[in-house]
């Protein structure tokens, strides 16, 4: 089925910030720098001036001015975007599937996700766990791929929400407009987008980045999150209240060395507990019940790397998928666990973001690695030295950017659909605009790729509703919902504006609550890219969406 193009006017709106005469702090600050710049002379301009400070017996600035390359620093070329195209160093591999003998633009990974991908193997085996798989586990996966549906169209949105870049996202257990989010401030925001204009954030839950959050098992009311401040936080939805259930760092900063920052973290239900990671390789367990630590830190990684994602198997709670930067991902039995007693290590090349189980079943596995590599193992009881197919991607990103996590769609009864932003932008109509990806990970088939003129920034936090088609992302500040076309239901409308704008009164409401902090982004080129949408968001009728999708 030939790429689809699917047209709209853009969606109702709320935008967090303050009159549009209003100059952003980033531009002030370069304002401010150009003042404080000392007055310098440039040799093949100002050879006179030069001469004229010599007399007087001042000793001039001169510069010399060069283009180097930004990938590699030397003279002679250049590297890196210009627009939407990606100019590759020429001292470098492929930026995008890191071979040599041909760059990005040409890379027939870009042309073609399923390029070089072996499908799946259905040979028998005589293993006896593999017996027991195929008995017991494999009939709850049916024969035949439902039809995949994509939420293609923005249906709603919170421009400039957080104040700073987005970093994870969760929807509630039971209600299905709830959606949470957290920011790299340490903000947790509660967002009803079924209505739009009902959100709030909570600013007093952690003091920096929210890496990570889980809905209690026992109450769809409480939610449970680690941070960078080395604690672990019970916060209840409603009214805000947090309670610090473990603390790495009691008597403050003392230095990068000895700070504990947690990443990783999963609930296990049938055992009570909180399972977190921290920057260091050692794993934490929090007691539900009695709301504190227990056991001794156990070191599932290398001593001293990050241990960034931890995922708990839906059918057997007792395995533990931890990934990590010492470059491995690993299978772990919780009730044995002690270091160097890891059941699998799966090796990759690179920093490894993310690593889940499958949700259906439990037996397959998805790993993000940043040499821009999907893995994916299609069974925990086969043969797991060697992932069964390996997919190119752009997920490999600079700084000021949450990294990219691919994660399965756990409505997908098929195990086959995940969903992954792109780094790497495509020109749309003149604009550079990086889609989200939904790939058939059993194949490598790209099966749609999203994207809206309207924004224009790069969406690495993508979650997909457990029981909704409904797609969540996070955009720098921003969160979107996208739908699919035909099942858009129209927001509740508060007014009959397609924007609200909260005013000057509200936003200086809002700092006074929370610290009275900047309101500005760090995302790398955010601010600029969040100034286009003042302008297409006052010519919304005339944007269009974008969707194509292959069958």
């Amino acid at each position: 089925m030939p790429p689809q193009t699917r047209r709209m006017a853009f969606p109702k709106v709320v935008i967090e910030r303050d009159t549009d005469s209003e100059q952003s702090s980033s531009e002030e600050e370069e304002e401010e720098e150009e003042l404080e710049e000392p007055e310098v002379l440039v040799e093949s301009e100002n050879e006179e001036k030069v001469e004229e400070a010599k007399k007087k017996g001042k000793a001039p600035i001169t510069i010399s001015l060069k283009k180097v390359c930004k990938v590699c620093k030397k003279p002679g070329h250049e590297a890196g975007f210009k627009g939407a195209t990606y100019i590759d160093c020429p001292m470098k591999p492929c930026f995008l599937c890191k071979m040599p003998g041909h760059t990005t633009v040409t890379c027939p990974h870009r042309v073609a996700t399923e390029y070089g991908v072996i499908p799946a193997t259905h040979k028998n085996t005589r293993n006896a766990l593999g017996y027991v798989f195929k008995r017991q586990i494999r009939p709850r996966i049916p024969p035949i791929k439902p039809a995949y549906v994509i939420p293609d169209q923005v249906s709603c949105a919170v421009i400039r929400y957080h104040s700073r870049r987005v970093t994870c996202l969760e929807f509630h257990p039971t209600n299905n407009n709830i959606l949470l989010s957290g920011d790299k401030k340490g903000q947790l925001g509660v967002w009803d987008f079924r209505k739009v204009y009902e959100k709030v954030v909570y600013g007093n839950v952690h003091s920096c980045i929210l890496n990570n959050m889980k809905f209690s098992p026992a109450s769809d009311g409480t939610v449970y999150a680690a941070s960078s401040d080395g604690t672990v936080s019970s916060t209840d939805v409603e009214t805000g209240i947090a309670l610090s259930l473990m603390n790495l760092n009691p008597d403050g900063w003392r230095g990068p060395s000895t700070w504990r920052m947690l990443y990783g973290m999963d609930i296990n239900a049938e055992k009570g507990a909180v399972l977190v990671a921290d920057n260091f390789g050692f794993l934490y367990l929090v007691d539900t019940r009695s709301n504190d630590r227990t056991g001794k830190p156990i070191l599932i990684h290398k001593k001293g790397s990050k241990v960034v994602g931890l995922h708990c198997n839906p059918v057997q709670p007792d395995l533990l998928l931890s990934c990590g930067n010492d470059h491995f991902a690993r299978i772990w039995d919780i009730r044995r666990i002690e270091a160097g007693s890891s059941i699998y290590d799966l090796a990759h090349s690179r920093v490894v973001n993310s690593a889940y189980f499958s949700p259906v079943s439990g037996s397959k596995i998805l790993t993000t690695s940043q040499d821009n590599r999907l893995c994916i193992w299609d069974s925990i009881f086969g043969n797991m030295n060697s992932p069964s197919r390996e997919i190119v991607h752009s997920h490999d990103f600079n700084r000021y950017l949450t990294p990219f996590r691919a994660e399965w769609d756990p409505k997908d009864s098929s195990e086959s659909l995940a969903v992954i932003g792109r780094y790497i932008s495509e020109n749309y109509n003149g604009a550079a605009l990086h889609p989200i990806d939904f790939i058939d990970i059993s194949t490598g088939q790209l099966v749609a790729e999203i994207m809206d003129p309207n924004i224009t920034t790069i969406s690495p936090v993508n979650k997909l509703h457990p029981r909704d088609d409904v797609l969540a992302s996070g955009s720098s500040r921003s969160l979107f919902i996208w739908r699919p076309k035909e099942k858009s239901e129209p927001v509740e409308q508060k007014d009959e504006g397609k924007i609200v704008v909260c005013g000057r009164d509200e936003k200086k409401r809002r700092h006074r609550k929370f610290g009275g902090e900047s309101d500005d982004s760090d995302d790398d080129k955010s601010i600029r890219k969040g100034k286009r949408f003042k302008s297409q968001s006052k010519s919304h009728s005339k944007s269009s969406l974008s969707v194509k999708v292959r069958r």
